[in-house]
């Protein structure tokens, strides 16, 4: 019954801020209450993952969780292209890669270590040594890219292209290992970009104890971000007057390849202590201050 009454709590809330967002110009309040509504359909999500990953696996599970719960930054970056904001598209892509691999893995290895009775937060390597790996090469690219002006807008198409096609052929093992058509792995790609709900899914999965299934959830969207979500806005750009590139401030090229060596380095043994999430929290923060005063 508790569970029953805080399902039609959420839904009740989100309705509320449905009614807010039209009929009032209290944008505070709004605020309020669809964080507090977002809470809630995160906290269903977790339910659903967990369920789907006894099914299925962490694997499969991570893959869809994570491209099915991205959709957010897509519509953001493209309507920021459509205005002529390069710069909001380009930073919102960055700033969810940062806060996933730094901050979302940081908390959901220390709420993970915190439920292990050895404190110690212990998963399969494979996976997240194969997304580790995959994120690092597009990482590299990306940064090669990104610091040549003269060559950028010209390479950054083929850059692009290429580094979709190897998300393309990683998500192809565990979407053949569920029997799922080709069509139907198109429609998962499309489904790219959004971070919040996520988020609290994979501390929160961690927090029980679902530490392959939380590792995956997060370093799939860090590495789909990275791999897919990235490189497709770059092509799609093409379309726009402004063009997205791989072109950023130099701190934040270090940053991207700073934080794809620490996650590999982190997680690649299968196992993570709660200082190591807390060390990756800091450098979310380090960075988060070098952004506010740049």
């Amino acid at each position: 019954m508790r569970r029953i009454a805080l399902i039609a709590a959420t839904f009740a809330l989100a309705a509320i801020a449905g009614v807010l967002h039209y009929a009032t110009e209290e944008d505070v309040a709004t605020f309020v209450v669809c964080a507090v509504a977002l809470a809630g359909l995160a906290w269903l999500v977790a339910l659903g993952t967990e369920a789907i990953g006894a099914r299925f696996g962490p694997a499969t599970t991570g893959i869809l969780q994570s491209t099915l719960g991205n959709l957010p930054e897509l519509f953001v970056v493209l309507f920021a292209l459509s205005a002529s904001e390069t710069v909001v598209a380009q930073t919102s892509i960055l700033g969810s890669l940062f806060a996933n691999a730094l901050l979302v893995l940081g908390l959901s290895i220390v709420a993970g270590a915190r439920a292990a009775e050895d404190g110690c937060m212990r998963f399969g390597r494979r996976l997240p040594n194969d997304t580790a790996v995959l994120t690092l090469l597009a990482v590299f690219l990306i940064a090669v890219l990104g610091v040549s002006d003269r060559i950028a807008d010209r390479a950054a198409g083929v850059g692009a292209a290429l580094v979709s096609d190897w998300f393309i052929a990683a998500l192809d093992p565990a979407v053949k290992s569920l029997g799922i058509s080709k069509a139907f792995t198109g429609l998962v790609i499309v489904g790219i970009a959004g971070n919040a709900v996520e988020n609290v899914v994979g501390i929160t999965l961690a927090a029980k104890g679902k530490s392959d299934l939380s590792l995956a959830v997060v370093k799939n969207s860090v590495s789909q971000i990275a791999v897919l979500l990235y490189p497709v806005l770059v092509l799609a750009s093409l379309a726009f007057e402004d063009r997205l590139t791989f072109v950023v401030n130099p701190v934040l090229t270090v940053a991207l390849v700073l934080t794809a060596i620490a996650v590999w380095a982190i997680t690649g043994d299968g196992k993570a202590a709660a200082f190591e999430g807390w060390s990756l929290v800091g450098l979310y923060v380090i960075l988060a201050a070098l952004a506010w005063y740049e």
